[in-house]
């Protein structure tokens, strides 16, 4: 009996100490990120977060979403970086790198201060990048980027 104490109250501590702590690219442990050439993803240029949000049908709840197109728009351009700033133009603290899966979305569900704004810069896979000029306070990104205004790069 003593050593299943024991045993569960290291397991307890461990779960306690890991839940807090974050990833090396600043992602709590257990969110749900995309990633460079994953394939998990779908419904590109759809609003994520009308399913995934707090009682939405969809798994995890959203924080940030979109989806990335090529220069012209034509296509998906996956594998991108898009990364949250305080200040415009890749300037001030960075707050949050966000990768483009396989398919061109991305996705978290991990917290963002959006504070009174964030500037988004998008990086391509071909090292080309692309900045918004205004802030956004809210990380619903294909609910203004539609399939008439959609997030572009190279």
């Amino acid at each position: 009996m003593r050593n299943t104490n024991l045993a569960f109250a290291v397991v307890f501590l461990f779960a306690a100490i890991t839940a807090c702590e974050k990833e090396e690219n600043g992602d709590e442990v257990g969110g749900m990120n995309s990633r460079y050439n994953d394939n998990e993803s779908h419904n590109a240029g759809q609003n994520c977060m009308s399913c995934h949000s707090s009682g939405g049908k969809g798994e995890g709840t959203f924080t940030v979403a979109g989806t990335v197109y090529n220069a012209s728009g034509s296509a998906v351009s996956p594998n991108a970086t898009v990364k949250l700033y305080t200040g415009p133009g890749g300037t001030g603290t960075l707050v949050k790198t966000i990768e483009v899966d396989g398919k061109g979305n991305f996705y978290s569900t991990n917290s963002v201060d959006f504070g009174t704004g964030l500037y988004v810069t998008l990086i391509g896979k071909t090292g080309s990048v692309s900045t918004m000029s205004s802030s956004i306070t809210t990380g619903q990104c294909n609910s203004c980027h539609n399939s008439s205004n959609k997030i572009t790069v190279n």
